[in-house]
């Protein structure tokens, strides 16, 4: 439903009570004019709509003087909320940040709220996966298309590799190589690297002739050279299979012995920092860096905009099912929960306090830009249909109250 629709509902609810109250009140005004001067049981008729109808204007009387002056009258303490708005809103203001943005408040809301059980449920439907994933990859995906190579290119140009260069590295990356080397967390590395050199010498022997036979005397038989490359292929093979099966290899050994000393003399050798901190700047001002930087992060951006809009994309089943066990996980462990509606109640109350003054500056800078009549206006259509119960009570209240009040004065 649109505002002006609502609006339109509100007026409409708003005049239907306006004339039920109305109508009582000339109602109660018609029954005393008609039985002004009767008495027997028309005496006591008379008490009480004389005293309805001064219940009906009294009240009609509080209700209207709320947002106009009563018959356009400038009765003093009337037309309060055209008058006294900007008060009005202030007060709304504290009282909102007071009653519903306090610590204690917002804490043990969210934390009663069970969000960890309750987002564990949602995401178990693929349905709500998926479009979580859906739209956080519309969102990156916008995101990415708007960066462009040329604003990738110059930060990488005037911020990144300026401060890198300036920046001394060689003692953090000494200590970060000595804790690499000492968990052994490089070993995976050297692995992979035999693996793959054990496979292409496998399989690229010819290659491998071809270029040691660019290296051989020219005047050395073809027959020799063949023998040697043949040699040299097969002791090349084994000797890398050597060190690729055994753990303990004296070569592994020496890298790892080669990498500790290294590490220890790039964190306390001042001329092996200096070698360090030079062959960096030499290769950062390499153009080549910067080239390889953009090409690497469009190659990024490409493979990631591709994999986000295929909805096929194993990326994106990857994200959805990865969420799903997320939601099944959050269902099922407690200690799970409890860590997420930490965070839950941690983030409601960082942007409370942070932010909440300015959530509730809102209500006053609103207010503030209404003119008195909109505010009264507008205030009135959302509460003024409630409002109108006020006389309707007032008229009903007022009769039997002066019903009562005859009776007594009858009995004494």
């Amino acid at each position: 439903m649109s505002v002006a629709t609502a609006d339109e509902v509100r007026r409409g609810g708003l005049q239907r009570m306006r004339v039920v109250a109305l109508s009582l009140l000339v109602l109660a005004a018609l029954v005393f004019v008609a039985t002004i001067g009767r008495g027997g049981l028309w005496s006591y008729v008379n008490a009480a709509a004389g005293a309805a109808m001064v219940g009906g204007i009294a009240d009609w009387f509080a209700v209207t003087a709320l947002f106009r002056h009563p018959l356009g009258l400038p009765i003093p303490h009337t037309a309060l909320v055209p008058t006294r708005k900007n008060m009005l809103a202030r007060s709304l203001q504290q009282f909102f940040t007071e009653n519903f943005l306090a610590e204690d408040v917002v804490r043990d809301r969210v934390a009663d709220a069970g969000v960890a059980r309750r987002l564990g449920a949602w995401l178990v439907d693929e349905a709500h996966s998926a479009w979580v994933v859906d739209e956080v990859g519309r969102a990156v995906s916008r995101g990415l298309a708007r960066v462009r190579d040329e604003d990738v290119t110059a930060l990488v140009e005037h911020e990144l590799l300026p401060r890198l260069t300036d920046e001394p590295l060689s003692e953090v990356t000494g200590r970060l190589l000595a804790e690499l080397v000492a968990d052994g967390a490089h070993h995976g590395l050297v692995d992979l690297v035999l693996d793959e050199a054990h496979r292409w010498l496998t399989h690229n022997p010819d290659t491998f002739a071809d270029v040691l036979a660019q290296r051989a005397p020219w005047w050395t038989p073809q027959w020799l050279d063949e023998q040697v490359t043949h040699r040299m292929h097969v002791e090349a093979i084994a000797w890398v299979d050597d060190i690729r099966t055994d753990p303990w290899h004296h070569a592994r050994r020496a890298l790892d012995s080669w990498l500790t000393d290294l590490a220890t003399a790039l964190q306390e050798d001042p001329e092996t920092r200096e070698r360090a901190e030079r062959l960096k700047r030499r290769l950062l001002a390499e153009p080549q860096v910067l080239t390889a930087a953009t090409a690497l992060w469009a190659a990024l951006r490409r493979a990631a905009m591709t994999a986000l809009a295929d909805p096929d994309s194993r990326l994106r089943a990857r994200a959805v099912a990865g969420l799903g066990e997320f939601g099944e996980q959050l269902g099922r462990d407690e200690a799970l929960q409890a860590r997420v509606d930490g965070y839950a109640v941690d983030a409601a109350v960082y942007v409370v306090e942070r932010y909440g003054d300015e959530l509730t500056t809102v209500i006053t800078e609103t207010v503030r830009r209404w003119d008195g009549r909109e505010a009264a206006d507008r205030i009135e259509l959302h509460v003024g249909r409630d409002l109108q119960f006020i006389r309707i009570n007032g008229t009903l209240v007022g009769g039997v109250v002066g019903l009562l009040i005859h009776v007594l004065a009858e009995l004494v």
